[in-house]
């Protein structure tokens, strides 16, 4: 039988009191193993509360560089954190939330990864690949050994709702499609719907998809072993 390993990685952890409760209650309650820390926003302090008390869920940095929003036809800034052309203000921002984690979590991140996948463009993507390096952990896009699969998703790259994909069934094809190795799942499950996003509606979905017992029936009978970043990284 063919090896499949699979890490259920919720981005957004700290960006609001809903967004915590949601990625909480799916590592509980569903097949969450991992999520990813934004150490800019007022509820990042309750995140790294709550994963102090979760020990097995592995937390990694989500790099908020600045949000985008596609409206009227084009994108838009929602926020820019520092000019998305400026590598050294790119470099600066990044260590200053690499040390925001370090101070609320008390350790280094176990994987990276960023906000709207801004590090997957220059200047931003040689800043975060040279910090995954010296920090010895894998880095989304950028790690041969993690497949990453976005396909958990339920708007289309402009923003409009892809039908059929936040279902239970749309899951369950998702992961019997899993190829052999390790893959990461990227979700955003959400409790309430406290934040201003284009992705607001769908976050409860996620979760009650990410808990429902079909789910974990499907990887049981399909073979799939579930993972955390823990003990991915290079360093001890």
């Amino acid at each position: 039988m063919t090896t499949r390993h699979l890490i259920v990685n919720a981005d957004d952890f700290g960006q609001s009191h809903g967004i915590n409760r949601g990625i909480v209650t799916a590592h509980e309650r569903g097949i969450v193993t991992s999520t990813s820390l934004m150490v800019r926003w007022p509820a990042a302090a309750e995140a790294a509360a709550l994963a102090r008390i979760h020990p097995r869920l592995s937390v990694g940095l989500h790099v908020d560089l600045g949000e985008w929003a596609h409206r009227d036809g084009e994108w838009v800034a929602v926020y820019e954190v520092i000019p998305p052309d400026d590598a050294t203000a790119g470099a600066e921002e990044v260590n200053r939330q690499l040390a925001a984690f370090r101070s609320l979590m008390g350790r280094d991140p176990t994987h990276l990864d960023s906000h709207q996948h801004v590090h997957r463009r220059e200047p931003a993507r040689t800043v975060l690949v040279e910090l995954a390096a010296e920090l010895g952990v894998p880095l989304r896009h950028c790690d041969a050994a993690v497949h990453y699969s976005g396909r958990f998703y339920g708007q289309d790259e402009d923003g409009s709702p892809l039908p059929g994909v936040l279902t239970v069934e749309g899951l369950l094809r998702i992961l019997a499609e899993l190829p052999a190795g390790l893959t990461e799942l990227a979700c955003h499950p959400g409790q309430a719907d406290d934040l201003e996003t284009m992705y607001r509606a769908e976050r409860r979905a996620e979760l009650d998809i990410l808990c429902d017992p079909r789910v974990r029936q499907a990887l049981d009978t399909l073979g799939i072993e579930l993972r955390s970043f823990h003990g991915l990284c290079a360093k001890p």
